[in-house]
């Protein structure tokens, strides 16, 4: 528990630091507003070339948080099942030490795009203050459904019926 908290006071910090005062009036991701473009916020690693038109599960995680550690493979069995059906999965890694993210995406066997946030402007234009915090959006690139943390069985669930839901919808 004092881990969990010390993360979660650890992320915030980070955010805190990397912000300007024009960030400060940035709102956070929430349902209802557009993704922004991920390419301008030059994170490290290759992002899919083609987002619109897919549904995106876009999830901020940290190699020593260990409901992260928890979700990757439940990600991996999303991925799976639906991106043939225009799921695609992007893993925003917010891990100081890249030789720490890329030690454990070597264990966890990942076949989804993962890039990294160095300079943590996204995770800051985003306002994550729980690891792990995802997104689902729909196909034509608006923020649906907002998860904070990652709760086993009740969050596997609720993924699979929020990313049926937005695959039956048709694309922009």
């Amino acid at each position: 528990m004092f881990q969990r908290n010390f993360n979660c006071i650890r992320v915030a910090l980070i955010a805190l630091f990397v912000l300007t005062p024009a960030q400060f009036s940035q709102a956070a991701f929430k349902e209802g507003d557009l993704l922004p473009a991920l390419g301008s916020f030059n994170l490290e690693g290759k992002l899919p070339g083609q987002l619109k038109g897919h549904v995106i599960l876009l999830d901020f995680w940290a190699s020593w948080c260990g409901p992260c550690r928890k979700s990757f493979p439940v990600m991996q069995d999303l991925r799976k099942q639906f991106a043939g059906q225009g799921l695609m999965i992007v893993a925003v890694s917010v891990d100081e030490n890249p030789v720490e993210m890329d030690r454990f995406l070597k264990s966890a066997n990942v076949s989804f795009p993962t890039v990294r946030d160095a300079r943590h402007k996204l995770v800051a234009t985003a306002d994550i203050a729980a690891m792990p915090t995802s997104f689902l959006i729909d196909r034509a690139g608006k923020i649906r459904f907002v998860h904070k943390g990652f709760f086993g069985d009740e969050t596997v669930k609720q993924y699979r019926e929020q990313i049926n839901l937005l695959l039956k919808e048709p694309a922009p």
